[in-house]
Parts: C-alpha cells; sequence; structure tokens
C-alpha cells in the first residue's frame, strides 16, 4: 500500500524533503500517490534503514544462530549481513532458506572454514588444511556474487590454536582472488593481533575492534593503538561487533576519547547473546553514545557505512525512484544501567528507540527488545 510519511526529523539522509511519498511499488516518488497510508512519524527521527554489519542468522544450519526476523525488522534493522556462519560447504542452505526469503535485505560473509559455525567453538571450523577448500569456496563466491559480501576468518586462538596467523593469510589470499574485504575476527591468541593487522589492506574489516581481551586488544599498547588508528586512516574498517566476550567500554571510552571511533556498530547477534548482554542494534549503539561517540557518528554507523560496505547504500535514499528503506526512532531519556561483554555496567543517559521500520510499501512496528526500568 502507497505511504505518506510526515512530522519525522530527517538523519543520514541527506537534503530529505518534509514529507516522503512511497508508491504501490515500494519506491519513493515526488507526488503524494492516490489512496496514500499517511503515517505521521510523530517527531521521531527517520534516517535510513538501520543495517547490522555482523549477526548470525543462519538458524537450524548452525548452533549459535538466531532467526533473520530475530535481529531485523522488529528491533529496527533492516538490512544485515550473516558473518560467518556457512562456508562453502553449507551456504547453499543460507542462501534458500534465510537470505532469499527474508524480509530484510541479508548479505553474508563466506567464512573460510568449510563447515562455518555448525558447532560454534565446540568443533572449530579451522582446525588444519582439512578445513579449507580453497577451489570450492572460489567456486560458491562465483555462484553467490550478488549476496556474498565478504571473506569472514575468526582469527583466534580458541579456533585456530597452534595454527596461529596462517588461516588469516589464507583467507587474505582467497579474498583478494575473489577481489571481496576480508571481515578478521581478532581476539585471544595466538595470532597476535598485530600479526592480523599487518595482513590488512584498505576495505578490509576489523570486527571485534574494541574488546578487552589481554594480548588481544588495540588497548594493550601505544603502539597496537596507533597501528589500529593508522590502518582505519588507510581505509580499514573497524567494526564494534560487540558479542557476547568482544566488547569493553573501558577499550571504547579510552579509544574516542582519543578520537578513535568505529566505522560500524554491529551487534554479533546470536543466541548466547540475544538475552544479554548484546540485546539488540539499538541496545549497541546506544552503549557507544554513553561512552562519548556523537549522536550523528553513532546514526552513520548503523546506517549509511554499513550499507555502503555491502554496496545496497543508495545516493540519496529519499530521492524519487530510491526504494523505500527506512528506520523510525527515537533518542530518549534512560537511565538504565547497561552491561559490556566483560561484566561491566554503565548508566545509559539516552537510548535509541525504534519504533517502525518502512521497508518497499511495507510498514512495520519496531521496539527494544530490552528495555530494563530506570535505576
Amino acid at each position: 500500500m502507497a505511504l505518506t510519511l510526515t512530522n519525522f526529523t530527517p538523519v543520514a539522509l541527506g537534503s530529505a524533503p518534509a514529507t516522503i511519498h512511497v508508491g504501490d511499488d515500494g519506491r519513493v516518488v515526488a507526488e503524494p500517490p492516490a489512496g496514500a497510508r499517511v503515517v505521521d512519524c510523530g517527531g521521531r527521527f527517520l534516517s535510513p534503514g538501520w543495517c547490522d554489519l555482523h549477526v548470525h542468522v543462519w538458524h537450524g544450519g548452525t548452533d549459535i544462530s538466531v532467526r533473520a526476523a530475530e535481529a531485523g525488522r522488529a528491533t529496527g534493522v533492516t538490512a544485515m549481513a550473516d558473518a560467518g556462519s556457512a562456508g562453502e560447504a553449507s551456504f547453499h542452505g543460507l542462501r534458500e532458506y534465510v537470505i532469499d526469503p527474508a524480509a530484510e535485505t541479508v548479505r553474508a560473509f563466506l567464512n573460510i572454514g568449510s563447515i562455518g559455525l555448525v558447532a560454534c567453538n565446540r568443533v572449530p571450523e579451522l582446525i588444519d588444511m582439512r578445513s579449507i577448500d580453497v577451489d570450492r569456496t572460489l567456486a560458491v563466491v562465483e555462484a553467490n556474487r550478488d549476496v556474498i559480501c565478504g571473506i569472514k576468518v575468526r582469527a583466534s586462538g580458541v579456533i585456530v590454536g597452534a595454527w596461529g596467523i596462517t588461516p588469516a593469510k589464507i583467507a587474505k589470499r582467497v579474498a583478494e582472488i575473489a577481489g571481496l574485504p576480508l571481515m578478521v575476527h581478532v581476539g585471544e591468541p595466538p595470532p597476535l593481533i598485530d600479526e592480523v593487522f599487518d595482513i590488512l589492506s584498505p576495505g578490509d574489516i576489523v570486527t571485534h575492534c574494541f574488546n578487552g581481551k589481554k594480548a588481544g586488544s588495540i588497548s594493550d599498547t601505544q603502539a597496537l593503538f596507533d597501528q589500529a588508528v593508522r590502518l582505519a586512516g588507510e581505509g580499514v574498517v573497524m567494526d564494534v561487533g560487540h558479542g557476547v566476550a568482544s566488547f569493553d567500554f573501558a577499550t571504547a571510552r579510552r579509544a574516542i576519547e582519543r578520537g578513535f571511533l568505529p566505522d560500524t556498530i554491529s551487534t554479533d547477534l546470536h543466541l548466547r547473546n540475544i538475552a544479554g548482554p548484546v540485546h539488540d542494534l539499538a541496545l549497541t549503539a546506544s552503549k557507544l553514545l554513553a561512552v562519548g561517540m556523537g549522536f550523528e557518528a553513532c546514526i552513520a554507523a548503523i546506517t549509511t557505512r554499513p550499507r555502503g560496505i555491502l554496496k545496497i547504500a543508495q545516493a540519496d535514499a529519499a530521492a524519487p525512484g530510491a526504494r523505500a528503506d527506512f528506520t523510525v526512532f527515537g533518542l530518549e531519556e534512560s537511565g538504565e544501567v547497561a552491561v559490556d561483554s566483560m561484566g561491566a555496567t554503565l548508566a545509559l543517559e539516552r537510548v535509541l528507540t525504534p519504533s517502525s521500520t518502512v521497508i518497499g510499501a511495507s510498514l512495520a512496528p519496531a521496539a527494544r527488545r530490552h528495555a530494563a526500568a530506570p535505576s
């Protein structure tokens, strides 16, 4: 059904008009369509649809994944990227049962490990060279270039053990051959985080950039922090990837105070953190607000920047001809206490509160998954 959106405050939308019209075909039009439903946004913010760069939504194909709908519209998210749940051996299932039928736009980073996260950490996807099939991985990329947005590798000791940096190097080479970015999970060694940094190039993505794991964090030494700043300046993407064990308030606050902001804010949402400490993208972005990141920077980090990385950005999302894809949300005073991955707590002065999403000509309600009473 055609829509007319009114009474909103645009953010990250460029030169948006005061009223946005959406035709029956789901595209923005210049004039009010006949019979359009008028949607009063109540003075709330209107942005490009929120985009989560790191989720796990291969539900049924891994033992940690949530359903795409649980990571999506109901919490204000209209686009997302599954970050390596599937490797080459199972990607066909992720595509058929998750990506293609989803109401949201879903892209995927293909795990360099053939089995992906079928039994996450219980059966690591990177045990030895038998875990990787370069030819099959490249073949899956070629057959699915419309939805595969990069190669994913988990470069931390609990996954690779004594194999160290080698899987990350192989993943980087495969990404280079495929002409795609590499998303690399950093954490406890081996390999050391500087070994990972040394193989990255512009366009690659460091996820869990504000983790607090000793010997795996940018906060470990001044040299590591300086290296992270240099890489970011050269075009390496720094992504939050909160997760169950990979976001530390103190690391994030110190970095932001020194002018080092993440490019993208993502949740790493999965079954082991959806009930806490992550909950949803709204709370994750609110945590970054609380440690000093500016409002407009936060919104860019959950809209235009991840959309650009996934190549689903539109030059002017509110211009006639663009496919409608918006999130309506508020910014409310709070006081609730949030928890990071290390168990530290922080009172949130303000929280993002999604109220609805528009995808094409479809309007759907949205809300935070986690709404604790103020304390």
